[in-house]
């Protein structure tokens, strides 16, 4: 709570820098004011109209603003992974050489610091807590970075250089007695563990006076943990009065992850007749807790599944009236240009004309029917099998890269207005690295996609024209799977022997009847392997299961 309380305030400094540097004002999303009304009081609301921001804002550093709160909701929910993938997100929309964008790069570098020091990846921590520093230029979120960066230094027992730190922090405080009194605490606990024979307490109780005259509650929350822990091993009955202070002050604040340590010590340090109420308390608190944010992770995901859905069913809506508004005007073009025809002529020159445009309409549909004939093939295999892939990782993806959908979807839109040349255009630039991403496009948390031997090696002599039917008889194959099979496992094995390649299909679904091996789709499917000379072999099938052998020479 009181990271997400400072990285309001620290949202607001950014959005006020915005202001005073740039002549024309930065104009706040309706969602983002609705965001930050409910940044302190319903996380689950404030991440909803953040993701709003993020999927409908036109304005960089509004976009990254959104993500960055984003990952500080999920990281106090306890969702590193997903504040994490929200942190990378917001540095995509950043631009380092802009001034504008410094406090939110400080701000995401920091709370990739605290991200990856919850995993213990100390190392990186600092890494960020250096590119933080770098481009902060606020002196009081400045000071906060070097604690953070400090505390790491305790935590892996480079005492010396988490001691220059503090005193660095207490020489910047000048006048904020907070700021004194949270370095004091913290440079004290350090001399402490790097020397246990050190007199820490008149240090420590000397923060928590000026704790307690500030009224930082807070900070009275670690001056309480601090002396618990001093006192825990010389004078066990202090350590357990400042535990059952600490503890209070934990209620008040109502910060439940405090609350349970607090409650360890309780535990620790209290005779057997309290420890057992304790341990109740600590149980249910712990189970509390897990819950809450299991439900968070889960609602977070949510969230952004339905919100990206809203933007995709619009997008399709928009395209529908767009196609019927279209359709609308040509009928009426074509109603006019046919009225100014039967008026325009008289006698054998008006029927001859008649007949002739009759004729010529009649040509003109036949060409159609062929030409629809011949692409109906190229349709089916690149406009429906693409738009399957789409759906699929539009329904099973937990997050969405909005930018590869739009590209995936912008793909399938040039291929469609090229659908009547002979040839598709393709490239076989890391054909393996393509083929790839197509396969596990079709992994979901029920269908689990293994691929074993797509190498680069592998296609190196293989042509073009190959690789493109290749291409779309392995996609067939798999749009068959994901439809039909409800398998679970998909392997795909490829090797070469001599100028041969053999591909080996097998999933554990219901697989495939005698006399549907050869309908719709999978018609396609053998006629693009006898246009490369191959051979395709449906496996005998076990009581469950498809395997399918595609064979075809490297040139």
């Amino acid at each position: 709570m009181k990271r997400t309380i400072i990285l309001i305030v620290f949202t607001l400094s950014i959005i006020a820098c915005n202001k005073k540097h740039n002549p024309i004002p930065l104009v706040k999303d309706t969602y983002f004011d609705k965001a930050e009304s409910f940044l302190s009081k319903n996380s689950d609301s404030a991440f909803y109209y953040f993701n709003k921001v993020a999927a409908n804002s036109r304005d960089s550093l509004e976009i990254a603003i959104a993500y960055n709160q984003m990952a500080v909701i999920e990281s106090n929910a306890g969702d590193y992974f997903g504040a994490q993938e929200s942190l990378m997100i917001s540095l995509k929309f950043l631009n380092d050489k802009k001034e504008k964008h410094f406090n939110c790069l400080s701000s995401d570098y920091n709370e990739l610091g605290l991200n990856v020091q919850n995993f213990k990846n100390f190392d990186l921590a600092i890494e960020y807590y250096d590119k933080a520093e770098k481009y902060s230029n606020n002196k009081v979120f400045n000071l906060m970075i070097l604690n953070n960066k400090a505390l790491v230094y305790q935590k892996t027992k480079k005492y010396a250089q988490a001691i220059k730190i503090y005193n660095e922090i207490i020489t910047g405080t000048g006048e904020s007695q907070k700021e004194y009194a949270r370095a004091l605490s913290n440079v004290t606990k350090t001399k402490w563990l790097q020397n246990p024979d050190y007199k820490a307490a008149p240090y420590f109780l000397k923060a928590l006076d000026i704790r307690k005259k500030q009224n930082d509650i807070w900070g009275q929350n670690a001056s309480y943990s601090h002396l618990t822990d001093y006192y825990t091993t010389i004078r066990p009955d202090s350590a357990l009065i400042y535990a059952h202070r600490w503890y209070q002050v934990t209620k008040e604040i109502k910060s439940p992850d405090d609350q349970i340590d607090a409650l360890r010590k309780l535990i620790q340090l209290s005779p057997p007749v309290e420890t057992k109420a304790y341990f109740k308390t600590y149980q249910k608190l712990d189970d509390s807790l897990k819950f809450a944010r299991n439900s968070a992770k889960n609602q977070f995901a949510l969230i952004r599944y339905e919100v990206e859905k809203n933007k995709s069913d619009n997008l399709k809506l928009q395209k529908d009236n767009t196609e019927k508004k279209y359709q609308i005007i040509k009928q009426r073009i074509l109603l006019f240009s046919t009225f100014l025809l039967l008026i325009g002529g008289s006698g054998i020159s008006i029927i001859w004309y008649k007949k002739r445009k009759q004729r010529l309409e009649m040509e003109a549909q036949n060409t159609v029917r062929e030409n629809k004939l011949k692409t109906s093939k190229k349709v089916h295999d690149v406009v429906a099998n693409g738009l399957y892939r789409v759906m699929t990782e539009i329904e099973n993806q937990e997050s969405l890269d909005r930018n590869s959908i739009l590209d995936k979807l912008e793909n399938m839109y040039e291929k469609s207005r090229d659908i009547s040349y002979e040839e598709l255009g393709f490239t076989d630039q890391n054909f393996h690295v393509k083929l790839s991403d197509l396969l596990r496009s079709f992994a979901t948390e029920t269908i689990r996609i293994v691929l074993v031997g797509n190498t680069a090696d592998l296609w190196l002599k293989v042509s073009i024209q190959i690789k493109i039917e290749i291409e779309h008889i392995l996609q067939e194959l798999m749009v068959n799977m994901s439809k039909h099979s409800k398998a679970s496992n998909v392997a795909v094995k490829f090797e070469q022997t001599n100028n041969c390649i053999n591909i080996y299909y097998s999933d554990n679904g219901i697989g495939i009847a005698e006399e549907e091996q050869f309908k719709n789709g999978l018609t396609n499917t053998g006629t693009r392997i006898k246009s490369i000379h191959g051979e395709i072999n449906f496996g005998i099938k076990a009581e469950k299961g498809l395997k399918v052998q595609i064979s075809f020479p490297v040139s």
